[in-house]
């Protein structure tokens, strides 16, 4: 499949993934901002294309597993902006009600598995939902995204051997946006592209662009058939970049010192993927700019919309501390 295959109807569906990720995280940047959130929260802006890509190339009964960058794929996956933002707020209204936080979202109804804030944390998971898809006779799919710094984890390599071993319907998408954290990657790793780890696995492992959300979605499709067919689990490098810093914040304890250069940033901003996708639609003339325009409007809304809820929404109660526990 190449781009020009896409319908409009599809295209139409990734921008609008693309675009909520967008104007919902620039919200949380500003609720963060201002003192109105609590915890830490880490932003996908900049990295949209690999989640909305993805997750565009899947069914409502396929399976995703996050990390701490999650907030993207669970509204790529298609989940409840209200129920995030709630959860960002600590409500109880929120999606673990109000006790997971940025980084322990899950919805299992749209085949969110959850995120996760141990680096290479998910990638088992995915596995073994794949592993169950397998022994129930299912087609469906599940994939992990994880970043750059979880490909050295023994986590990774462990999920890519049983995967390939048993043929697994497993996609591994590595978002690769070029630092572990404040680490640059090429200083933690002896090769150029994560993508040749494959080969010790006898999968395919390929290299994809990840600021092009078009480009993501045909190669996750191709992906997903392979899967669905039986054929085994792939590995996708997506190259891609972080918009903003690690986390929201860190510039007040990095005492003012920088990782990246003001050049490598400004490149960073010139390679957007809601930029990129917008240009196309309106250089090939595919959809109309009013109808972008009014969607624009529309996820605003629904962004604004979840503010409200969650400003509303009661904090916990004190005895569901002791709720949805284990001993």
């Amino acid at each position: 499949m190449s781009v020009s295959d896409i319908s409009i109807d599809k295209i139409l569906d990734i921008y609008t993934r693309v675009l909520r990720i967008r104007r919902f995280e620039e919200q949380v940047a500003l609720l963060f901002s201002q003192g109105q959130l609590p915890g830490l929260v880490h932003l996908y802006i900049g990295e949209e294309a690999v989640g909305a890509g993805v997750c565009a190339a899947l069914r409502d009964d396929d399976y995703i597993v996050s990390t701490h960058r999650g907030h993207g794929h669970v509204i790529a996956k298609g989940g409840d902006m209200d129920r995030m933002m709630a959860e960002l707020m600590a409500k109880s209204t929120g999606y673990c009600k109000g006790k997971g936080g940025s980084q322990h979202i899950a919805d299992f109804e749209i085949g969110m598995l959850g995120a996760c804030g141990i680096v290479g944390g998910g990638i088992p998971v995915a596995v073994g939902a794949g592993l169950s898809a397998y022994y129930r006779g299912t087609d469906q799919v599940a994939v992990t995204f994880f970043g750059d710094g979880a490909a050295n984890e023994g986590s990774f390599h462990e999920s890519l051997n049983l995967a390939s071993a048993m043929k697994l319907p497993v996609l591994f998408v590595c978002e690769n946006n070029q630092y572990g954290e404040f680490t640059p990657a090429e200083t933690v790793m002896n090769i150029k592209d994560i993508a040749d780890r494959a080969k010790g696995y006898g999968i395919p492992g390929i290299i994809a662009n990840g600021v092009d959300p078009l480009k993501m979605y045909t190669v996750a499709a191709e992906a997903v058939a392979r899967a669905r067919a039986g054929e085994g689990p792939t590995l996708i490098e997506a190259k891609t970049h972080r918009r903003g810093d690690h986390a929201e914040g860190e510039g007040a304890f990095l005492a003012g010192q920088t990782y990246r250069s003001e050049a490598e940033r400004k490149a960073a901003q010139e390679r957007d993927p809601l930029l990129h996708l917008h240009n196309y639609i309106a250089e090939n003339d595919l959809i109309p700019m009013e109808r972008l325009e009014s969607l624009d409007q529309e996820v605003i809304e629904a962004v604004a919309h979840s503010v409200d809820f969650a400003r509303s929404s009661p904090e916990p109660e004190i005895e569901s501390l002791f709720e949805d526990t284990w001993v």
